[in-house]
Parts: C-alpha cells; structure tokens; sequence
C-alpha cells in the first residue's frame, strides 16, 4: 500500500523520459503558479544525481535547518524546497549506488517538515530525475501520488521516451494528469515570429493517440532560459510573458485534476504485470 506524507495532502510527479526537456523548469513554475493561486506547495527535487531546483529558484547557497528530528525546508518564492543541491556542492557529483538514492529520498519525503495536521502542504511537486528507473519505481511504490505530469518536447527523439514514461505510470497504477508539450514553438525576440524548430505539435500528437490530455504547449523563449538561470520563474519575472501565462493556465488544469474527488478505490499502487 502507497503511504501518504506527513503534513501534506497532494503529492504529483513531474516526469520525463529524457533529460533535457524542460522537466525542472516545467515543475518549478508549476509549483510557483499553484503558489500564486493562494495555495501551501512545496517541491522535492528527486533528482539527487543532478538536482536543478536550488539554483532555479535562486537559493542555491542556502542551507536547511534542523532541530535533530525534522529538516526545515528552505522557502523560495512561497515555495518549500528540499533538495540534495543543498547538501552537495555544485561541483561535486554524486556517486551513490541506488540504495542509498533511495534511501535519501525516502528520509527528504519523511523527515522534512513540508506541513503539519493543521497547516498542511496543498500540494508537494516531485521534480523527477529522468527516466523510468529505479528511483521513479521507488517513490510510486511509497508515495500515494496523485498523478503525474510527464514533460516532453517535440522532437521525435524526445517522444519515444516520454512514451515510456506514460506506459510506466499506467503500470503502476498511478494516473498521468497529462502531457506538457515544452519548447512547442521558437518565438523570435525581435520580430515575434514563429518557429517550429523541434517540430510540430509532436507531443500534442502522442498525447491524442494515446488518450492523455495535452496540459500546456509552452513556447521556446529566450526570457525562460535568462529568467531560469537567474533563479527566477517565468511566472514571478515576467508574469506578462506568452511562457508565464502558459505556465498559469497549466496550474489550473492540474489543480482542477487533484482537487476532484478521487473515484472510489484507487490510491494504492499496483504493479502491472502483462
């Protein structure tokens, strides 16, 4: 049986099956914008061999307290953020085993404070590594997450793994909210043209063939990565932006999706084996 987190009420992955795609910036104005709408979140960077989050939400050189029993996550933009940015140097790799990435995880899940019972977390937002490994395999077998999100571009190399990643939340039973198209169209800076430079509406396509509602196609500007690397969301930075209303519109559909009641009987994991 999945197990529910301490002190919150919502956990959703945002997943890709390739690196590179958007997946980190995706969660991070995912995160924002849901805090934006008034609502407690928080975000578990899962990917302790490359964890992003510190630097794109401009705490990089932060470090979470603790009191000898729970870690206090760092706040950044009204955001509560954990990650393994803020225990290992940027330069330093990571050269763990997966136990002990399991283990990690498991101890930034269950010992941070997101929330408590009478000011929980609406939402955690788990920015996954990519792939389809162990770690992903892990934290559905022992979180009750309430969907996933998977990030793809449009790029033909792109989807095959996305593909992957949405067959692997189906079996395990855990339900894909949909599919984020990043980096859908170049919009030229100067003249506003636009491009179709990973090709068009490929993600779009693969959501539709397989049944999945397309969230947000969020175009290819030149502010996201400026803004990104300055640890700075789209949404906050340049909430006038086409990216930062995309990003806005994506956080109602996703919060419209784990707000409704959940059907009877589902919640627990289960592996599929066909």
């Amino acid at each position: 049986m999945a197990n529910t987190v301490a002190g919150v009420k919502r956990v959703i992955a945002v997943a890709s099956g390739k690196g590179g795609v958007g997946k980190s910036t995706t969660a991070m104005n995912l995160a924002v914008a849901l805090g934006l709408k008034g609502l407690k979140v928080g975000v578990l960077d899962a990917d302790v061999y490359g964890p992003s989050q510190p630097r794109m939400l401009g705490v990089k050189d932060a470090k979470p307290e603790s009191d000898g029993e729970w870690i206090e996550p760092v706040i950044a933009h009204g955001v509560r953020l954990m990650s393994m940015g803020f225990l290992v140097d940027e330069a330093t790799p990571t050269v763990w085993r997966g136990p002990m990435v399991q283990s990690a995880l498991m101890q930034m899940l269950r010992q941070v404070r997101w929330g408590t019972d009478e000011a929980p977390l609406d939402v955690l937002v788990l920015d996954m590594p990519p792939g389809t490994g162990d770690t992903q395999l892990s934290i559905t077998q022992n979180v009750a997450l309430a969907g996933a999100v998977i990030v793809s571009t449009p790029q033909d190399i792109a989807l095959i793994d996305a593909r992957k990643g949405l067959e692997m939340f189906r079996k395990v039973n855990v339900p894909v909210l949909g599919v984020v198209e990043n980096m859908s169209v170049f919009c030229c800076p100067n003249c506003g043209h636009e491009s179709h430079i990973f090709g068009a509406h490929g993600a779009r396509g693969m959501a539709e063939e397989l049944g999945y509602d397309v969230l947000a196609e969020v175009p290819l500007e030149l502010d996201v990565r400026e803004n990104t690397d300055a640890g700075k969301p789209m949404v906050i930075a340049a909430p006038d932006s086409k990216a930062a209303a995309v990003y806005r519109a994506l956080a109602d559909k996703v919060w419209d999706k784990i707000s409704a009641p959940a059907p009877e009987g589902t919640g627990a994991v289960k592996i599929v084996i066909e």
